[in-house]
């Protein structure tokens, strides 16, 4: 009797715990900072064997350009706010963004299902530090907030209804969004550091090439790309490629390309570019070319564009070795 009483009392504690960790978790548990996430969050049961008809999810400081995915059979609505501080997003300012999704339809207790959002991972959250999303799921009768966020050092599991966590993990040495690799050579210029310099190779005779990098902004104030010079162009400008209604056009920016203060801006193939005018000699790959860049704080600074492939541009949007200035 007294072992199988031993025995029952284990089991219920078995149970007890097994219940306590059953709660609303992310698939991957980590995310880069500088870098887009893939947030899986599993809701394994319902509220106390009632189905979950609604499941609210509210976005926290740091995470910006937040998309959801729709559900077959659920309804999905979010709702915008502005942000505590200004990011920078692909040179951009942004300000505002989905602060709450919320998703209605119903997923019967004994059933599991996932509900799914993109975001952007930004700098404001620091590596070696979770941040919390609050969950709220809610039923005919009642709900369970999964919405506690434990104090530094404490374990989330001490904790009824712990908030599902994303522990932040630095930045890679190679960002998904292509930034440049810590291997390949940087180039500073006042609180300027310039990374991930290429271009593209041209045909026999192409009028133009497209040049490409990463400029990061280490300042407190703006400053802007405003042009260049280089021996095999007769003149260098800054363009950007962008839709319009369904034709992608291409225009010089006369004001300079802006690299806002604590923030970076990727040139790339398809967006904003170096555009190398009156080519004197063809871009072949595997080498490299020397030319200069012109900011209106920093000053001008001399860098090295390795010359890559068009087939390899193209896989990442569109090159310029075939084609004219179509401003």
């Amino acid at each position: 009797m007294h072992v199988k009483f031993l025995s029952l009392a284990l089991f219920a504690n078995l149970i007890a715990a097994t219940s306590a960790h059953a709660h609303a978790t992310f698939e991957t548990p980590q995310a880069k900072v500088d870098s887009y996430y893939k947030a899986v969050l599993k809701v394994p049961h319902g509220c106390d064997g009632q189905p979950t008809l609604n499941l609210r999810v509210t976005v926290p400081e740091g995470l910006i350009a937040v998309k959801p995915m729709p559900k077959a059979g659920w309804t999905l609505e979010t709702s915008t706010g502005n942000y505590a501080q200004n990011y920078s997003l692909h040179g951009k300012k942004v300000m505002s963004g989905v602060k709450q999704i919320t998703w209605t339809g119903s997923l019967e207790s004994d059933h599991y299902d996932e509900f799914v959002f993109q975001a952007r991972v930004t700098n404001a959250l620091m590596p070696g530090k979770p941040v919390h999303v609050p969950v709220v799921q809610k039923c005919a009768d009642g709900s369970v907030a999964w919405t506690e966020i434990p104090a530094a050092g404490q374990d989330p599991h001490d904790l009824k209804r712990p908030a599902p966590g994303i522990m932040i993990l630095a930045a890679s040495s190679d960002h998904e969004t292509g930034h440049a690799s810590m291997k390949q050579p940087s180039y500073n210029i006042g609180d300027l550091v310039i990374t991930n310099v290429r271009a593209g190779a041209t045909v026999p005779k192409a009028p133009v090439a497209g040049g490409y990098m990463l400029i990061k902004n280490n300042g407190s104030e703006a400053d802007f790309l405003v042009g260049g010079k280089a021996a095999f162009s007769g003149d260098v400008q800054i363009h950007e490629m962008k839709m319009q209604g369904d034709v992608m056009k291409m225009r010089e920016l006369a004001d300079g390309l802006e690299i806002p203060a604590g923030g970076e801006v990727m040139l790339k193939p398809g967006g904003y570019h170096v555009m190398f005018m009156k080519l004197t000699e063809p871009l072949s790959e595997g080498e490299s070319r020397k030319a200069t860049l012109t900011f209106k704080k920093a000053g001008s600074v001399e860098v090295e564009f390795d010359i890559k492939n068009r087939k390899h541009l193209k896989s990442h949007g569109m090159d310029h070795s075939k084609h004219g200035n179509s401003n």
